[in-house]
């Protein structure tokens, strides 16, 4: 028998603040993060004890011990010790991608509720030792006797003792993210100066947020720190147009330290539920999940890295039978301000929109609605953690307001997109 798909509500998110990386949260691990997201969640929606269907999530830098990140992080909560924990990653687009799952199970009733949750440090990096030593260590284990155990290190070097930096590339290119987006903004022809004015406004409106007190229910304090402090409300344009280059040291690049996200530590999560279970329970529901798309484009061989959630987007908005200016708030995470304004471009673009189905152009996305709370340019941008702080914040905007609908557009690493709509709810 066929089931007609329920609404999936969102009840509401929690972060801890956003910290660069080698700050506050040097000594704190992932597990330590998530933990205390999820103790947040819990305290704002009267979730102790409770069980809950599923928490899905997970980090994109993790060490070998956390393959079970989610569900420790569960069993170590206030969570009923009976709460599955997946744990699983998309890189950037990971809590994102940890949503749609769970709206699709509530959808067709598999599950009741479920929280999405992201973490991530590059405080806490794996030290990765060399293939070499890797080799030699394994066959140290395997043997037995001390001088069969001595053979195992015949010859080693100096340089197999050194240990390797940290993945940064993209393994079929070889390139890093940001060479990956230098080349878009090249392509696209997106100035250095727009990146940095994207990028001042990024920061004022974010101070801004703070200021009203938007920001006051989605952050529970952590290690003693209250707000994310990569925010600056005194930017200059003038000094961010001073930094060099990062990416390309030649006169063709644009993208500096300021106009990229900089590394940064800390966790987010969301908690989506049926709209009987959110009754039941007395929480309120700030949005809707109506729909959502995961996409990937042709990176190796020239299309660019970040440019994926074009293609999302387009299957999602043809499926929900919506235009690109059908939206009263954009949410396009900013990897990069580069990646934002070229994203913006190539929906204008004929050619472009060709190449990817379209038989015309999607179109011009008002700016006055675009990250109005400020995005990870400002905000940071722990990689697994990004979607649910943007599900959050754009669930609080669409609160109240039964008439509006809003997007969320995410690029991730290896060439991929996740984007999704939410609609609002009015307030009981």
């Amino acid at each position: 028998m066929n089931q007609i798909p329920r609404r999936v509500a969102i009840v509401g998110g929690i972060r801890i603040p956003f910290c660069r990386s080698n700050t506050f949260y040097s000594d704190l691990s992932n597990l330590a993060m998530m933990t205390t997201t999820i103790n947040g969640l819990s305290e704002k929606f009267n979730l102790k004890g409770l069980h809950i269907d599923e928490v899905v999530g997970g980090a994109v830098v993790t060490h070998s011990k956390n393959w079970n990140l989610t569900r420790e992080a569960v069993i170590g909560s206030d969570l009923a010790t009976s709460t599955p924990g997946i744990t699983m990653i998309q890189a950037c687009g990971t809590s994102l991608q940890a949503a749609t799952g769970i709206a699709a199970k509530i959808a067709f009733g598999a599950i009741e509720c479920g929280i999405a949750i992201g973490s991530d440090t590059t405080s806490d990096v794996p030290i990765v030792v060399s293939e070499k030593l890797s080799r030699r260590l394994i066959k140290f284990a395997a043997r037995t006797g001390v001088s069969q155990r001595i053979k195992a290190f015949k010859g080693l070097t100096l340089r197999e003792l050194v240990p390797q930096p940290m993945a940064v590339v993209e393994p079929r290119t070889g390139l890093s993210m940001g060479q990956h987006c230098e080349l878009m903004a090249q392509e696209w022809q997106v100035s250095r100066e727009a990146q940095d004015q994207f990028t001042a406004d990024s920061h004022s409106k974010a101070s801004a947020a703070y200021s009203e007190g938007f920001m006051d229910d989605m952050i529970v304090p952590c290690a003693g720190i209250y707000r994310d402090n990569n925010i600056r409300e005194d930017i200059d344009l003038e000094r961010l147009g001073a930094l060099n280059n990062v990416f390309e040291k030649s006169t063709r690049g644009t993208l500096s330290a300021a106009n990229s996200t900089p590394l940064t530590d800390g966790a987010a999560s969301i908690l989506l539920a049926s709209e009987d279970w959110a009754n039941a329970h007395d929480l309120p529901i700030q949005a809707y999940l109506t729909n959502f798309q995961t996409s990937a484009n042709n990176f190796v061989d020239g299309e660019g890295l970040l440019l994926a959630p074009t293609i999302a987007v387009s299957r999602m908005l043809d499926r929900s039978g919506l235009l690109l200016q059908d939206f009263d708030y954009y949410e396009i995470h900013e990897a990069f301000a580069a990646q934002v304004l070229a994203t913006l471009k190539a929906w204008e673009d004929p050619e472009y929109c060709k190449k990817i189905g379209r038989d015309s152009p999607m179109g011009h996305v008002d700016l006055t609605k675009l990250n109005v709370k400020g995005s990870s340019l400002a905000i940071g941008h722990p990689f697994a953690a990004t979607g649910a702080r943007i599900i959050a914040n754009l669930a609080n905007l669409l609160y109240g307001q039964n008439d509006k609908r809003g997007l969320i557009s995410i690029c991730t690493a290896g060439g991929m997109g996740v984007a999704a709509i939410l609609e609002g709810v009015r307030k009981a």
